[in-house]
């Protein structure tokens, strides 16, 4: 029998038996937990999902078919079938393969995921060209239950129902049902048991079973039959109404099941809905028990579930602990986010005050806007939600935020290189795409203790949006015992003036890897100036003043995106008030910088220690060779200063 090390491309599996197919599985099974448990990565989708790629490779005729996988958290059954088991070992290590899809990576990998939602309506677009092209073959989206709470994948079958485009969708239900997490469309499904007609005949009929022996017995069982009826019917009801022909319920982990309903779904012409009933972390008892921890789990030990609980208090901790004490001083404080409680710190929260907490699911869009409304009748709405995820939401930021010059708080979680995740989840576009909005405050603290001061001077500000930028780790043992003060708003922190002829402006916890650069000029003889911008927008413009003409050379660090960023603030300043300065950007290239741990991601970008200290030294070299006068001329009065 094939094994799956010998597995190259998916055609190989296409004459298995279904029991090669179901040992194909369990080694996949298999083959996942030992990797993850020691590179981490998604774990419980991708275990949830094994049967579903299998049964997908074995019906379609890929990659002539294009299977279109939604945010990629699913997507490691799918790698390992594709001719990437011997690479697999590397999955979201430096130079290793993504832990999510890539266009650039596989053939397979139709269209790139890392957010979710996008499956709908980037597999209709494909089938669309497919159309166009005049071409034959399948595309099949699969989106996980978790991602319907977007309004994008809607919007997709919306309109895929209305063209009529061949299209098939497989729901990957992972809760047994159209769950709570699916939001408005659970609503919908209800609508069954919520008409007037149903329940005026529903009341009439318990009146008439009340009459009867057993009567009370007789009325749970029919509430059971109701509940079980309206899940089997209204499914269908709603997405044949979106123009879709529902196939399913069907078992998501029965081959037996799966197999034979995916050849004869294949047939199908127009678009076609399967929805299937998965379990994550299926096939691992522990992920079984506890998918959301088990989701994206540490380094652990397969036989035991043991892991190294790690004792450190990062930024998201310190906000998470900081947010309930402003909450407690301040009724009026709640918390909103988008599907990542457990991400963003929020869970302490939630169990501490229930009804001031707000989960909106995966729809940043509705999450700010949703704070707008809040924060017009009074109330202090704090956005927690990623960087790279409230990029989704930025017409709402700009449209029903900041134009009415409401003030909602914006907290962006995971902000600069994020490591392994790679980049659809590096945070380094935010400082660019708030500083450029009118009535906005963007401020980043330098270290955990400085986060709960502008955490406090958010709450404070009333007069506008305000938003603040920290990234998930980077243990600085700042102490965040002493009480939050306020922080001025547009004022810098002089750490320190220093005697060589250079400074250093540093834009939020990239201060951590500034500071060690100074330590390392330091030993070369070297004291570099030290300034803690704290805000790009506004910025201080009498520390500008002050550090142009102080500074021949003046570098600015920051962990974004140079393009748009706190350096090319600063340049913009220095242009705007006709200062003779510039200073030299350090921060991430006009470039994605892929997965790998986050210490090589800096010293890529060129804002690790070493980088930051390495261009500080050679600024100033080049700026005394500039100085410097040949004999017999008329000495300089001053050092030029040097970008």
């Amino acid at each position: 029998m094939t094994k799956l090390s010998e597995i190259r491309e998916p055609s190989q599996i296409r004459s298995f038996t279904m029991d090669q197919l179901k040992d194909l599985a369990r080694e996949i099974r298999e083959t996942i937990l030992h990797t993850v448990s020691i590179n981490g990565g998604h774990l419980a989708s991708s275990l949830g999902a094994v049967e579903l790629s299998v049964a997908l490779h074995n019906v379609f005729q890929t990659p002539k078919d294009k299977l279109v996988w939604d945010v990629g958290h699913q997507g490691y059954p799918h790698k390992l079938l594709t001719g990437r088991y011997p690479e697999f070992h590397t999955l979201r290590k430096t130079h290793g393969i993504s832990g999510f899809l890539r266009r650039n990576e596989s053939e397979y990998d139709v269209i790139g995921a890392g957010h979710a939602g996008t499956s709908i309506s980037a597999a209709l677009g494909i089938a669309q060209a497919r159309d166009l092209n005049k071409e034959d073959f399948k595309v099949v989206a699969i989106i996980g239950d978790g991602s319907m709470t977007c309004g994008l994948p809607f919007e997709g079958l919306n309109n895929a129902g209305h063209t009529e485009t061949d299209l098939l969708v497989v729901l990957n239900d992972n809760e047994m049902s159209i769950s709570e997490n699916v939001g408005a469309l659970s609503k919908y499904l209800n609508w069954l048991v919520q008409s007037n007609l149903y329940n005026v005949s529903k009341k009439e009929a318990r009146q008439l079973v009340k009459r009867t022996p057993m009567g009370e017995r007789l009325i749970k069982v029919i509430h059971k039959l109701e509940e079980s009826t309206k899940g089997l019917i209204v499914p269908s009801i709603f997405f044949e109404d979106l123009g879709f022909r529902y196939i399913g319920p069907v078992d998501g982990h029965d081959l037996d099941e799966l197999v034979p309903t995916l050849q004869r779904v294949r047939g199908f012409k127009g678009p076609v809905l399967l929805h299937a009933i998965t379990q994550k972390g299926k096939g691992y008892e522990l992920a079984e028990g506890d998918a959301i921890f088990w989701h994206s789990p540490p380094n652990f030990k397969v036989d035991s579930g043991e892991y190294k609980q790690s004792t450190a208090v990062t930024y998201t901790h310190v906000y998470g602990d900081t947010l309930i004490k402003l909450a407690k001083e301040d009724p009026k404080v709640v918390a909103l986010t988008a599907a990542m409680a457990t991400g963003t710190g929020l869970v302490k929260f939630a169990e501490t005050f229930p009804d001031r907490y707000f989960d909106v699911g995966i729809a940043e869009a509705h999450a700010v806007t949703s704070a707008a409304g809040m924060a017009s009748e009074g109330i202090r709405p704090f956005v927690t939600i990623y960087s790279t995820f409230l990029q989704r939401g930025y017409d709402s930021i700009m449209h029903d935020c900041a134009l009415q010059n409401l003030p909602v708080i914006f907290a962006m979680d995971r902000a600069g290189l994020v490591g392994n995740d790679g980049p659809t989840h590096h945070g380094l576009l935010d400082i660019g795409y708030m500083r450029i909005i009118p009535n906005m405050v963007v401020m980043a603290p330098k270290d955990e203790a400085e986060l709960r001061d502008m955490m406090l001077t958010a709450k404070n500000h009333t007069s506008g949006p305000i938003a603040f930028r920290y990234p998930r780790a980077g243990v600085t043992g700042a102490d965040v015992t002493r009480e939050p003060v306020e922080v001025p708003i547009g004022k810098a922190e002089v750490i320190r003036e220093g005697s060589a002829p250079a400074v250093i402006l540093s834009y939020g916890h990239v201060f951590a890897n500034v500071k060690k650069a100074a330590e390392i000029l330091e030993r070369d003889g070297i004291e570099v100036g030290i300034v803690n911008a704290r805000f790009v927008k506004p910025l201080d413009l009498e520390m500008l003043k002050s550090v142009a003409a102080r500074y021949p050379v003046i570098v600015s660090v920051e962990d974004g995106a140079i393009a748009g960023g706190f350096g090319s603030a600063v340049n913009e300043a220095f242009v705007e008030m006709g200062l003779d300065a510039q200073c030299l950007i350090l921060g991430v290239p006009d470039v994605y910088i892929e997965h790998g741990d986050q210490a090589t991601q800096h010293d890529i970008a060129g804002i690790s220690p070493e980088k930051i200290a390495g261009r500080v030294r050679a600024a100033i070299e080049k700026a005394e060779s500039t100085a410097r006068v040949p004999a017999g001329t008329k000495a300089a009065t001053k050092v030029p200063k040097i970008a």
